[in-house]
């Protein structure tokens, strides 16, 4: 006889993961088990080992008791005392606090708790049911040497509760019980979704049997709890039965459950007869041409083909799947032609040009000459790495309609229309909620929640790599309130659903509002947003009370303890010594310590030294929808009637970080979040957003996602969209915005082999993170690489019926593993291979080619030689359990990528400051290509720091990044074939430009040399040079006005680009190249710190760019005052010089000061921020740049003193004491 455990709120749960191989286990020994069998992992990852069953690694779950001062109650399983001896155990701990789906009862006695375990008083396992309330309010940690503990704070929400907390209402007229939770796709007792109480269900099977929604029969059984595993297997069994699938569906769809289908219900595992009614009730479809399906003539038996047994599919016209998703449009040709004539014309006249400056010295100042022609000469290389990927620009664009005709209407494999498209996996990184604010990453959180995206298809992870509990109980307070915006999104369909910008908008916000309601609804769900923000605002001081509260209190306790041991001991109170300093804890709001980093740095709880922690905020989706209802029935804030309330899966997510581990800073926290959701969710497509970049388009994942889906996007390895900034001065003093690069350079390079990723704002295939190669590539050899060899890097399988029929059997799960030399390994190698490559994770290997047939083409897709049957992914995915989410906490653990090749050909790539543009550099360098999608409305906006310092030391992080590339394996020049010549040449540039500064640094001190010593870097102002300075010039400008024309900027967003480029080559960039050849050659490691991101707050208009003013010193400033100073000095003195002199040289006088007006006019949106609003200066900065010009200055004076002054002082030169 088995009984159910009731776990008081606050109470603890001990997992003890321990491997077994090869052998089976006793009923005894501590196993949970499910329905007689093992526990299954349920994502959608089938859990088993490619390997044999000799090499697997079985997971089992165990309970043990742990001791706390709690005094809580704890339930042993262990079938012998000595099976933690016996065994070789990995230890997590599980903490469940309080969530929106569960909150902390009022007494924990009070309420009975469905327990997620059920025993057996001797101690043996019995039948398991995973809730979904549980998974979702559970944290997860675990770690190095510690032990798993499950914290349940309140384990007492059964289904009712469940049920009418998330508006799961009995949906009969004249009824407003609760609806009780069954085993349907929906929730309710039937496939369909409708909602239903117990005594209404069971009037309706007394009746007639039928279900009030769908007007079905309900099936057998489905009034019962106990068997709700073998209810989701018909159901699911029912649907596999309509819908034949070829054998790689079979494996790896998610149509499939992992368990075996029941053979009872008539069908013995045969295709069950169309039912042509059915079909047209569920698609609302009508007899006509075109919608019905017709009897195949002939052939009204079953046939064993792979179509429905009597019919044949509805004809294909071909507009569904002929349709492209994309297009390409490239630009007008009497705009490109003339661009890349002005190149040809521009790179001649510079070949004029240098050719005339080496054949003309100047023998009165040899050195100058020199150093002018050295510059000029690295100018112009430089300028061609720049000017060449630009030539073949182009434009994309995608069209959502086709998408959502192809993938989201009702077909005879998918009758009722439920979504096909693949799940995305959202990662957003945080590593401060100091510099970080938590406000600005719930806005992030929000718009990605409101997404235009299936809500089963899409999953949310948020990665806190300083594991702070600021942050996590942010996350919890931003689940609670996207339970009121993310409706209010869909009813009213607001744009853009970041709520902080959404309510900031300057504009009309009734425009285009038809519903009567909007304006209440809108004005009561502002006022909720403010009273969020203010919660969120006052979670620190909230957080530190509650810790001085709880530290005090263990204080007196400890300080009790200590009295009573003394008068048990006979001590005299008086005598007992001091109590030690307790260590300041920092405590979760249910009484519990928390797990990760505390406000005082303690062992095992400091920003580098923390468990691992998980917890799903919200849990994973019904596949069916959720209608809301009346703010009266449900209890919600607005009328949801209606409204998929739905919420997408969030999970927080931190790391384990221990002392003497290199962590790899956010590549690493990205790689952990790769292996995290493969295990939980395992979308084959990954979204990463920085934490300060929201969604301002909806339907910005809908557009990635036609490039990857569309005609050839099998060999896109991610889609790039472009950075937006918001917060920026009108003016855009420090080129922020960075047009430039984004909407030139990016297209430029779309038209090549695809955009460089930029670290945010890239939806990725999760195959090509895993470092397989592409199924097609294109190797370049000869002169330019215009010699090009095709390569079919898989084998044309699935191509035609024929196809399929015959060798479905023999295709290939995965993309092929290459070694580091690019050659192709075979299956057998490859498959023993993976486990070595990925880690030690049986299931996170398991999932590995599920992703990949996940992501594959649809089979009608024209060229598609690789696809998948459509409808494989019309259905739901399986429910998360407590062993799924302990499997995810050993892949994040510490040592995990130890002996793997995580960092360094899968994920994320470590080694450098700039891992996102190595990252994309590999993936490039395989074969694959990219695509720059800029959608009308911008896809993702973020915050910029405007502040000068701040920008300066983004720079010189970047450029730092740029060097360490250029030093390393990643230089463009030791690229593989299979990247293109052009598309070699930017990347090459990535890593060359900083180099440029130092070139850019001596001509900026050019024109004041000139100036000082009266010598030019002619010796005339010949005709000559002046005419090829002027073509040199014209074109120039010509270019950079075509370039406006077909990238859509302005000539003030080119010239403030043009501006930065020397503040920054004179401050960061010189900077930059130091600190690369220290770590090359001294291998001094260069650390950055985190850029601050704004907060949101209220201020007004005056105070908005209050950053813009802020002047904070930095060694970076010194060189570019220095070179103001020299330069303003050089003009005053030639001056006065040329206006004295009795021989007036104008012409140098002019020459050099056009130079140094030409520095002065760059560098002035510099001196214009050192100004500040009130024209405060650091003294520091005015000091070090005077000893500079005064060091130069004498310099000077001793290598070229003036006329007749060597007589004036002695005849011998000037000479230092």
């Amino acid at each position: 006889m088995s009984r159910r455990l009731s776990l008081p709120a606050g109470s603890q749960v001990t997992v003890t993961v321990s491997p077994t191989r090869g052998k089976a286990e006793s009923p005894g020994d501590g196993v949970i088990k499910r329905s007689g069998g093992r526990i299954g992992l349920t994502s959608p990852a089938p859990r088993h080992s490619l390997g044999g069953a000799g090499s697997s690694t079985i997971p089992t779950v165990q309970l043990s008791p742990v001791r706390r001062s709690g005094g809580s109650r704890y339930a042993s399983l262990d079938g012998g005392a000595g099976a933690d001896d016996s065994a070789e155990f990995v230890h997590y701990t599980v903490h469940i606090p309080p969530t929106p789906e569960r909150t902390v009862a009022a007494s924990a006695d009070s309420v009975d708790a469905p327990a997620p375990t059920a025993y057996d008083e001797d101690g043996g396992a019995a039948g398991v049911r995973a809730q979904r309330s549980y998974i979702s309010g559970t944290i997860f940690t675990g770690g190095l040497n510690q032990a798993t503990r499950g914290h349940v704070l309140n384990t007492s929400a059964n289904s009712a509760a469940v049920a009418a907390s998330a508006n799961m209402s009995c949906k009969m007229r004249g009824c407003d019980m609760p609806a009780f939770l069954s085993s349907g796709a929906g929730g309710g007792p039937c496939d369909c979704g409708f909602m239903i109480c117990r005594e209404c269900y069971a009037d309706c099977v007394a009746a007639a049997g039928n279900c009030p929604g769908c007007k079905e029969p309900y099936s057998a059984g489905s009034d019962t709890d106990d068997d709700g595993e073998d209810d989701e297997a018909v159901s699911s069994s029912e649907e596999r039965d309509q819908l034949p699938l070829t054998s790689m569906a079979k494996r790896f769809s998610l149509i499939h459950s992992m368990k075996m289908p029941s053979n009872n219900g008539g069908g013995g595992g045969k295709p069950a007869e169309f039912d042509h009614a059915r079909w047209l009730f569920e698609t609302k479809g009508t007899y006509g041409y075109g919608n019905a399906l017709w009897p195949k003539d002939g052939h009204g038996g079953g046939g064993g083909g792979g179509g429905f047994s009597g019919f044949e599919e509805p004809p294909n016209f071909g507009s569904r799947c002929r349709r492209p998703l994309t297009r390409k449009t490239s630009i007008s040709q009497a705009i490109l032609s003339p661009y890349r004539l002005l190149i040809a014309i521009r790179l001649v006249a510079l070949g004029f040009f240098l050719t005339w400056r080496i054949r003309h010295p100047n023998p009165e100042a040899v050195w100058l000459w020199a150093l002018s022609v050295t510059c000029e000469v690295w100018f112009a290389f430089s300028w061609l790495l720049d000017s060449l990927p630009k030539l073949c620009p182009i434009h994309r664009a995608a069209d959502l309609d086709v998408l959502a005709e192809r993938f989201e209407l009702p077909t005879a494999r998918n009758p009722k229309g439920h979504s096909d498209l693949p799940g995305i996996d959202v990662f957003v990184s945080t590593a401060d909620p100091e510099k970080e604010p938590p406000l600005v990453t719930a806005n992030t959180i929000l718009s990605i929640l409101a997404a235009d995206y299936p809500v089963e298809k899409l999953a949310c992870y948020l990665s806190d790599d300083g594991g702070a509990l600021l942050t996590f109980e942010a996350l919890a307070e931003t689940a609670s309130f996207a339970r009121t915006w993310v409706p209010f999104c869909r009813k009213h369909g607001v744009e853009p659903r970041c709520p902080e910008a959404y309510f900031g908008q300057k504009r009309d916000f009734l425009r285009n509002k038809v519903r009567v309601d909007f304006v209440r609804e809108r004005r009561k769900v502002k006022r909720e947003y403010d009273e969020f923000k203010v919660r969120v605002n006052s979670l620190p001081e909230a957080i530190r009370r509650r810790s001085d509260a709880y530290n005090a209190g263990e204080e007196l306790r400890a300080r009790r303890r200590q009295q009573e041991e003394a008068m048990a001991a006979g001590t005299i109170l008086g005598a007992l010594p001091e109590a030690a300093g307790a260590v300041k804890a920092t405590w979760m709001s249910d009484g519990s310590q928390w797990p990760g980093t505390w406000l005082t740095s303690a062992p095992d709880h400091s920003r580098g030294d923390h468990a691992g922690i998980i917890q799903a905020m919200l849990a994973p989706p019904t596949s069916e929808p959720v209608l809301g209802a009346e703010p009266a029935e449900s209890g919600g804030l607005i009328d949801t009637t209606g409204v998929d309330i739905r919420l997408p899966m969030l999970v927080y997510v931190s790391r384990e970080k221990r002392p003497g581990y290199d962590h790899n800073k956010k590549a690493g926290a990205m790689n952990a979040l790769v292996r995290t959701s493969a295990i939980m969710s395992n979308g084959p497509f990954i979204l990463n957003l920085d934490c300060d970049h929201y969604v301002h388009n909806s339907a910005a994942l809908r557009e990635g996602m036609c490039f990857m889906l569309d005609r050839g996007g099998d060999r896109v390895c991610y889609v790039q969209f472009p950075q937006r900034f918001e917060g920026i001065d009108p003016n855009d003093r420090y080129a922020n915005h960075n047009l430039v690069f984004f909407d030139v350079a990016m297209r430029a390079m779309d038209g090549l082999q695809g955009p460089m990723y930029v670290g945010t704002g890239c939806v990725f295939r999760r195959t090509a993170l895993y470092g397989f190669s592409p199924p097609r590539a294109t190797e370049h050899h000869g002169w330019l690489g215009r010699r090009k060899i095709k390569l079919l890097l898989r084998k044309p399988t699935m191509g035609k019926k024929t196809d399929r029929e015959n060798n479905s059997d023999k295709e290939m799960m995965l993309p092929p593993i290459e070694d580091d030399a690019f050659q192709q390994l075979d299956d057998i190698e490859s498959s023993a291979l993976l486990p070595r490559r990925f880690g030690s994770s049986a299931t996170f290997v398991a999932s590995i080619p599920v992703a990949e047939y996940q992501g594959r083409l649809l089979q009608d897709t024209p060229g598609a030689h690789q696809g998948r049957p459509a409808g494989a992914l019309a259905v739901p995915r399986e429910p998360l359990d407590a062993d799924t989410v302990a499997e995810a906490i050993s892949v994040i653990s510490c040592f995990y990528e130890d002996k793997t090749e995580w960092g360094r050909r899968i994920g994320w790539i470590y080694g450098s400051v700039t891992e996102d543009v190595v990252t994309g550099y590999r993936m490039h360098n395989r074969g694959w290509r990219s695509v720059y999608c800029v959608t009308r409305r911008d896809a993702f906006r973020g915050t910029a720091p405007i502040n000068l310092t701040d920008r300066l030391h983004q720079v010189l992080r970047w450029a730092t990044g740029s060097v360490e590339i250029f030093f390393s394996r990643n230089n463009a020049l030791f690229a593989s074939p299979r990247m293109k010549f052009l598309q070699r040449v930017a990347y090459f540039n990535v890593g060359m430009y900083p180099f440029t500064s130092i070139f850019l640094l001596v001509y900026c001190v050019l024109p004041a040399v000139s100036l000082f010593s009266g010598k030019f870097i002619v010796q005339s102002l010949n005709a000559t040079f002046l005419a090829l300075l002027l073509v040199i010039t014209i074109t120039l400008c010509l270019l950079a006005l075509l370039e406006i024309k077909w990238s859509g900027i302005t000539l003030h967003e080119w010239w403030r680009n043009e501006q930065f480029w020397v503040i920054g080559g004179t401050s960061a960039h010189p900077a930059a190249v130091l600190q690369g050849l220290l770590k090359v050659i001294a291998g001094v490691d260069i650390s950055f710190t985190l850029t601050s991101k704004p907060g949101t707050g209220d201020d007004g208009e005056e105070d908005a760019f209050a950053e813009l003013y802020e002047v904070r010193w930095s060694f970076l400033m010194v060189p570019p005052v220095t070179i103001m100073m020299v330069n303003a000095v050089a003009v005053a003195v030639a001056s006065a010089r040329t206006l004295y002199s009795e021989f007036p040289q104008w012409s140098k006088l002019l020459g050099g000061a056009f130079f140094s007006f030409w520095v002065l006019c760059h560098l002035y949106p510099f001196a214009k921020g050192l100004l500040g609003r009130r024209g405060r200066v650091p003294t520091i900065v005015f000091v070090w740049s005077g000893l500079i010009s005064m060091t130069i200055s004498l310099l000077w004076v001793y290598i070229s003193p003036p006329a007749g002054a060597r007589e004036l002082i002695g005849g011998g030169g000037f000479s230092f004491p």
